[in-house]
C-alpha cells in the first residue's frame, strides 16, 4: 500500500513547525514588527491549498482521500474537536503555571479577540460562499475551521512564549499539525482544506499582532503634570 501522500502531509506540516519555531525566536519587543518574510509560510500554505483544491481523478485531494479510504477506512476519533482549543487554554494556563508571556493579559486578550474575529469571519465567508463538499459528502469543507482555529492558537502561543521557552513553538505547532492530519484521517476534510486553513489561522493571528496598538498597561510617568500649575 502506498504511503507517499501521508508522508507528504507529515513533511509539509513538519516544515511548518520548523519555520514557525524559527520565526518565534526572532521576535522583537512589543509591538511586533511587520516583516514580509513572516508572510511566506502562511501565504505559501494558502496558495498550496488553492493549487491542491481540484477534484479531478489525479488531484492531490482525491489521491490522498483514496489512500485514506483504503488504509484507514474505519478510523474515527473526535480528539481533534478538543485539541483545537488546547493552544488557547495554554496561552493563559502557562502564565498561571509561572511562565512569562510576551504580552500582559489585557493586550493579549484584545489581540486574541481581534485575531479570531478575522480568522472566524473569513472562515464563515469562504465556507458559505464556496460551499465545497467534504469527503464524507457533507457541505462547507473549504477551508478547515478546526485547522484554522488551532493554527491561530498555536501562532499566538508561540509568539507569547517562544522567545524564552524554545520548546513551545514545537509543541504548539505539533498539536496543530496533529489536528490537521486528523481532519483528513477522519474523512472530514481534503488536503486543500487543511493547508489553506492552517495558513489562514497563522496569518490572521499575525495580522492581529502587527496591527495592535498596545493601549493598555503602558508605563505611566511618575511626574505629576499638574504640579506647580495655578488654577
Amino acid at each position: 500500500m502506498k504511503k507517499i501522500y501521508w508522508f507528504f502531509v507529515m513533511m509539509m506540516f513538519g516544515n511548518v513547525i520548523v519555520a514557525q519555531q524559527r520565526d518565534s525566536l526572532q521576535l522583537q519587543n512589543s509591538p511586533l514588527e511587520f516583516q514580509y518574510k513572516k508572510m511566506y509560510v502562511p501565504v505559501g500554505l494558502m496558495i498550496t491549498g488553492v493549487i491542491a483544491s481540484g477534484h479531478g481523478k489525479n488531484s492531490w485531494n482525491n489521491k490522498l482521500a483514496a489512500e485514506r479510504n483504503r488504509d484507514f477506512s474505519n478510523f474515527e476519533n473526535h480528539a481533534d474537536d478538543y485539541l483545537q482549543f488546547l493552544p488557547f487554554v495554554a496561552i493563559y494556563g502557562f502564565e498561571i503555571a509561572g511562565m512569562k508571556p510576551k504580552t500582559d493579559w489585557k493586550n493579549r486578550t484584545a489581540i486574541l479577540i481581534k485575531g479570531q474575529l478575522l480568522n472566524l469571519g473569513l472562515l464563515y465567508i469562504l465556507k458559505n460562499s464556496l460551499k465545497e463538499p467534504r469527503p464524507d459528502g457533507t457541505a462547507l469543507a473549504f477551508p478547515s475551521g478546526h485547522t484554522a482555529n488551532v493554527f491561530a492558537g498555536a501562532t499566538m502561543l508561540s509568539i507569547e512564549y517562544g522567545q524564552d521557552y524554545k520548546w513551545v513553538p514545537y509543541a504548539a505547532y505539533g498539536v496543530a499539525s496533529t489536528v490537521g492530519v486528523m481532519r483528513i484521517a477522519n474523512n472530514k476534510h481534503y488536503l486543500s482544506d487543511v493547508l489553506f486553513g492552517a495558513g489562514l489561522g497563522i496569518l490572521s493571528m499575525k495580522v492581529a499582532y502587527w496591527t495592535h496598538q498596545y493601549k493598555w498597561n503602558t508605563t505611566k510617568s511618575a511626574h505629576d503634570p499638574f504640579a506647580g500649575n495655578i488654577y
